[in-house]
Parts: C-alpha cells; structure tokens; sequence
C-alpha cells in the first residue's frame, strides 16, 4: 500500500523546490511581475499561457530551480497538479503562489500504483508540503479510500471472489471495531432468495453471501450503504460476449466505493450508526444456474420474472436494500456498476444519481461541485413504471425492449425501498478506460468523494 503520509506533510519552513500555479487568464500579469532571468526562460521555452504549459525556471542561485504549470482547474479541483506528481523528481516541493487545496489528493493518487501483479517502478517519492496542517489527515484518508476502491477493483476475479471480498471487509472492521455478520449457505437460500439464485452456480469456494458491518452508537442515526458485489459477471445463461464479459471483474465496483465509504464514516467518526451491506456473489454457469422465466422469490415478499440473467445486480440489490430497510435507517445509499444504459447516457466519467428525496439530491449535487466529483441527476420516471409489469408475477428484472435502462433498473430498485426513508442509487462505472493525470487507466473511485462530502455535512462531526 502506498505510504500516503509520506507524500504530503506539514510546511514548517524546510527547504523546498517551489511550483507556480498560474491560470491561463493570469499568466501576463504573473511574467511581467518576474525578474528578468524567470522572462527570459519563459521566452526560450516559447509559452504563451496555454493551459498545460509548463517549464523549468532558473532560482536566484546556480543549484536552485522552481516549476511553472498554467493551469485552468479550480482550487478545489484534486487535480490541479496531479500531473507533476507523477513527472517531477524526487525532491520535496511547495505551492509558490496560495496553498494546497483540494490538489494535495491529486499529487498524492499520481504517485500510487497497483503493484500486486508486477514489480512496482521504484519511484522515489515526491513531498508537497502544505500549511493546512489541519486538512493533512483527512486528505490522506481520501487518497487511502480511493486507492482501496481502484485496487479492488482491478484485482482479477481468480483472487476475488465472495470470499476475498467478505476478507476485505473483515480486515476493515478489525481497524475501526465494527462486527461483521455473514449470511450463506441454507440461511441465504431462505433468507435472501435472489442473492443465493443468482449465486448459486458458483463454485462451493466462491459460494453466494450477504455480508453485513456495523459500526457507531446505536443511538445515532442509522446509514445503509448497499454495494453490488457481482465478483465476477458472466452473463449467466443470457451469456456475455467476449468483449462484454472482458472487463467483469469490476462488476463488485459498488461494493469496492461503499466499503471505502464505510472506512471514510468510520476513519472520521461521524455520529452515525453505520450499517454496511455487500451481496457478494458471482454470476456463473453450470447446470444449476438461474434461468430466463424463472420467477424467484424475494426477501421483500414479492415475486420476480426473471427476464434476463445478466441483469443480476438489481436482484441481489433487492433482498440487501429489503434487509436494510428493516432497520428503519434514516438514509440508505447503493452504488453499483449496474447498467450499460447509464454510460450511452452519460459516459465513464459522469454517475446518474436517482432519487426521490429533493433534500438528499440537493445535497449529494452540492457535494459534488464543491469536490470537483461529478453527479447527474437522472429521472425516477414514474410513466416508465409499468415497463417492469409482469404477466405472471409481481414484476420482471428487465423489461423488454430496451428502453430507459438506467431508468428501469433504478424503478426496480426502488419498489425494494418503502416512502419515507431518504434513498439514493448511484449507477458508478467504477473503471476508467483511458488515464488522466493522477488517474491511471483501470479501476476508479466515482461519487465517492461527494457522497462522504455529504453525509460529513448532513451528519457533522462528533
């Protein structure tokens, strides 16, 4: 695990390279400010002020130097200087014109790498100091949290299954003295019904649970995160091509942000009484896999038509949304890497939020801007459903036709969630298919920012 600590640390005067931030609208005003030697590197390196200009400037002195990026990302964006995180030499280095920021989480993901299959590049670190002593700690567990979600998330699914993921979870509560209960086997199969069908093909070691954390004062307002753990997502019957079933390991991606989630709630100690839950299961074929036509039973009460195999998620969603809500919780938040529709709609970059609650929507969109963590408010369209009628039970997985996928899912899930508790489903990709300064091409952290921006603010501190 990346020693995070060691890469952005307390400003007390020591000696270090600095960085000129400049955006592209100050630049003229910043080098006609410069001593001559600065204007004259700037004119040998040709820049105009074009954002991502960058250049090595000469110090006062023979063996000193500073660094010039012109950038047109805000102060809160993570990313500001991310890129010279990953490129600078190993030195120690501060912000020559205001401070840290948000940036101090970009420059510290920059210098992550998932090394778990191949010998990691010795890297030396690279140190930015900050005056904002008091923002050092919880920026680390940041960085920690989103590290966690992108190393889950790009471990294969040979070396992640329910088991791993129930391990992952385990080893979180030891830290922070939460219990964890696990439900499987015959308890599974007659408690949550659609978790143990949509498990059940899998081998006996990667056998179908629910996985249960609870953490806090059981006086304090009750939080569920509900994460969809498919470990690995074959389609089932309704099998996936091979370019579709390529990328499936990531397909417990919400379990990955809520888990971390749950170790930001904790790491703060926010008045809460948390409640996580992970259905864990892989979607595999064998002579006893669930079927199209099938009708299963649900923990809820109700019935469902099992239209389509691979559209597995929002089942086992539904019996972990069900035991949720049986606690009563003032607020309930799912991630899941649920729908193909949601990325036609929106992208990689861009999660649909879908809620009822004008407050938590509000809220969660607020929380976004302010950490540079995107949110799109998508519609519960209430015309869209009678798409999920059945003819012969209470409702089907998938309606036919196509239409409003992202939509229909999040109405499927929603019939699991009774008015009057405070829900919202985040449809998260949780992979990023092409890198980014400070964020390499794989698994990644969506919303996850925005979500605990939130319930930090609806909650407060202890």
């Amino acid at each position: 695990m990346t020693d995070f600590a060691s890469l952005l640390q307390p400003d007390r005067g020591q000696p270090a390279t600095p960085i000129h931030v400049v955006r592209p609208e100050e630049f003229a005003s910043w080098l006609g400010a410069q001593p001559p030697r600065i204007r004259t590197a700037i004119a040998a390196h040709g820049l105009t002020g074009k954002p991502g200009d960058r250049a090595v400037l000469p110090g006062d002195a023979s063996d000193t130097w500073s660094m010039l990026l012109v950038c047109d990302e805000a102060m809160s964006s993570p990313w500001r200087i991310a890129s010279l995180g990953a490129s600078l030499p190993a030195d120690t280095y501060r912000l020559a014109e205001g401070d840290v920021g948000g940036a101090g989480l970009g420059w510290m993901l920059a210098q992550h790498q998932f090394d778990r299959y191949r010998k990691p590049a010795r890297k030396p670190a690279r140190v930015l100091l900050t005056s904002e002593v008091a923002s050092i700690e919880p920026t680390i567990r940041l960085a920690e949290a989103t590290a966690m979600v992108r190393d889950l998330v790009n471990t294969g699914a040979s070396d992640l299954g329910p088991a791993e993921l129930e391990a992952a979870v385990e080893t979180l509560a030891a830290r922070h003295g939460a219990t964890v209960t696990t439900t499987r086997g015959d308890a599974l199969a007659s408690g949550y019904p659609m978790i143990h069908a949509v498990g059940q093909a899998a081998s006996e070691a990667r056998a179908p649970r629910l996985i249960e954390l609870e953490w806090g004062n059981p006086t304090h307002p009750r939080v569920a995160l509900v994460g969809k753990g498919v470990c690995f997502d074959s389609g089932g019957l309704d099998i996936k091509p091979s370019a579709g079933m390529r990328l499936m390991k990531k397909d417990m991606g919400g379990a990955a942000h809520t888990l971390a989630l749950a170790g930001l709630v904790m790491g703060a100690k926010l008045p809460v009484r948390l409640h996580l839950l992970i259905p864990a299961v892989e979607n595999a074929i064998a002579g006893n896999a669930f079927r199209p036509g099938d009708v299963l039973d649900t923990r809820q009460g109700m019935t469902v038509e099992n239209t389509n195999t691979d559209a597995e998620g929002r089942l086992v969603l539904g019996d972990a949304l069900t035991r949720a809500v049986e606690h009563r919780p003032a607020l309930i938040l799912d991630f899941a890497t649920l729908t193909g529709a949601a990325r036609v709609a929106l992208g990689p970059d861009l999660p649909p939020l879908f809620t009822d609650d004008e407050t938590l929507a509000a809220e969660l969109i607020d929380a976004s801007h302010a950490q540079a963590d995107p949110l799109w408010r998508m519609p519960l369209w209430n015309g869209y459903d009678d798409m999920l009628k059945s003819d012969i039970a209470d409702l089907v997985n998938a309606p036919d036709g196509g239409f409003a996928g992202a939509i229909t899912a999040a109405l499927f899930l929603r019939r699991f969630v009774p008015p009057g508790i405070a829900w919202a489903h985040l449809d998260v990709f949780a992979w990023r298919p092409t890198a980014k300064p400070g964020r390499p091409k794989g698994g990644e952290a969506y919303a996850l920012r925005a979500a605990f921006a939130m319930l930090s603010t609806r909650y407060g501190t202890p």
